[in-house]
């Protein structure tokens, strides 16, 4: 690799830390215009997500959700599709681990905790995959049919817990509060640091992550994902069946998020309350593009945007600023995060322009797939043949 594509390469990779600086330097004109000093307000947002043991095992619990749906982001985005429906997938799953662990109180805890976490990630899976099979099969939006299925969830989460599900003591009370009735203490998840909310399905979503770097890039699987998001005609020409991986991709996404819905419900409120998925949802998106859509990138990525929602919180009350500023932060991020994305796949696609095929491939970094697929030269060549098009068609 030449020195122009690794500086090119480390641009890249440097730009959503460059764009989160530039979006809390707008935030500081804000404050500044607020009458708020920026100083002290990012003082309480550093000391309130890592100041003490309370912050940081605060920080630590926001990012569990946001790794777990930022997961599913990668593999989504990898595999060429958006997924815009973390939020209903959050809130059908842990719909599916609520209604399960309810009516299945009697058993062990051993095989109940199990069976509920598979429940939410089948329940996931099938929401996700709906919009796959529309994708795929139909060729309708992704973006317009996951933010749909976002709708349609709440809409069924309004109902069961305003009926199936309502917990019976509030019924008997008179109260109908909606919520579900307690989960059986069995399969609570245990807490990690006693009197703090920071659980052990943490540790469930570290290893999830390795699992995802696993299949995206050692399972012929993976690679068919990777192969069919890089180029679907390329795919096609060697023999990938392209609406497979389209629906596979945006299941797989949408089983991921199913059990961050489940997690919230088994380690924080140990019931289905209305507005559990806190704007998981979305957040996940932006952690995803922080990691570069790399599952071990993931992780820090989820970490510093769990730490943003602890400290902007903190912040919030530390010196008096509306709580819309604090939205209004988030949103900034999220804006000059995703424009840096995009900013990065229109250098790549130039790039790849200027350079010609030959260099195109040294840069693309395209990798042997698993033992026995026979897939690396066809995808690799095909991609280089239908690279012209390609552009044409982004034209």
């Amino acid at each position: 690799m030449n020195t122009r594509v690794y500086l090119a390469k480390l641009i890249d990779v440097l730009l959503p830390v460059l764009a989160m600086l530039v979006a809390l330097l707008v935030g500081i004109l804000l404050l500044l215009l607020l009458g708020s000093d920026p100083v002290k307000a990012y003082s309480a947002l550093i000391q309130g997500a890592l100041g003490n043991v309370s912050g940081i095992t605060q920080t630590l619990t926001k990012a569990t959700p946001l790794l777990l749906v930022g997961l599913g982001i990668c593999i989504a985005f990898r595999g060429g599709v958006i997924n815009i429906g973390g939020e209903g997938q959050i809130v059908v799953g842990a719909l599916a681990a609520t209604a399960f662990a309810v009516s299945f109180s009697k058993l062990p805890g051993l095989i109940l905790l199990p069976l509920t976490l598979l429940s939410a990630a089948a329940a996931g899976l099938v929401w996700g995959g709906i919009p796959g099979l529309l994708k795929a099969r139909l060729g309708v939006n992704e973006i317009l049919t996951t933010v749909m299925m976002n709708q349609i969830a709440l809409r069924l989460m309004n109902f069961l817990l305003r009926g199936p599900l309502l917990d019976p003591e509030h019924v008997a009370a008179g109260t109908s509060i909606p919520q579900s009735a307690a989960l059986p203490e069995s399969i609570w998840l245990p807490r990690l640091v006693p009197r703090t909310l920071f659980h052990s399905g943490a540790i469930l979503a570290v290893l999830l992550a390795l699992a995802v770097y696993f299949l995206l890039w050692r399972t012929t699987i993976g690679y068919r994902i990777r192969a069919v998001g890089l180029n679907p005609h390329a795919s096609r020409y060697a023999g990938i069946p392209v609406p497979k991986y389209v629906t596979l991709s945006l299941a797989l996404s949408g089983m991921l998020c199913g059990l961050a819905g489940a997690v919230e419900v088994l380690g924080v409120h140990h019931r289905m309350l209305e507005g559990l998925s806190g704007g998981y949802g979305f957040s996940g998106i932006v952690a995803a593009l922080f990691g570069k859509l790399h599952p071990l990138g993931a992780i820090p990525a989820s970490a510093l945007f769990g730490a943003l929602l602890v400290g902007a919180d903190k912040m919030q009350r530390a010196v008096q600023v509306p709580s819309a500023l604090a939205i209004a932060l988030q949103g900034l991020v999220v804006l000059f995060v995703v424009s840096s994305d995009l900013y990065v796949r229109r250098r790549t696609r130039r790039r790849v322009g200027e350079d010609g095929p030959e260099e195109a491939v040294e840069g693309a970094q395209f990798e042997e797939p698993p033992a026995g697929t026979g897939e690396g030269a066809n995808v690799a060549s095909a991609d280089v043949a239908s690279e012209g098009a390609g552009r044409e068609e982004d034209k």
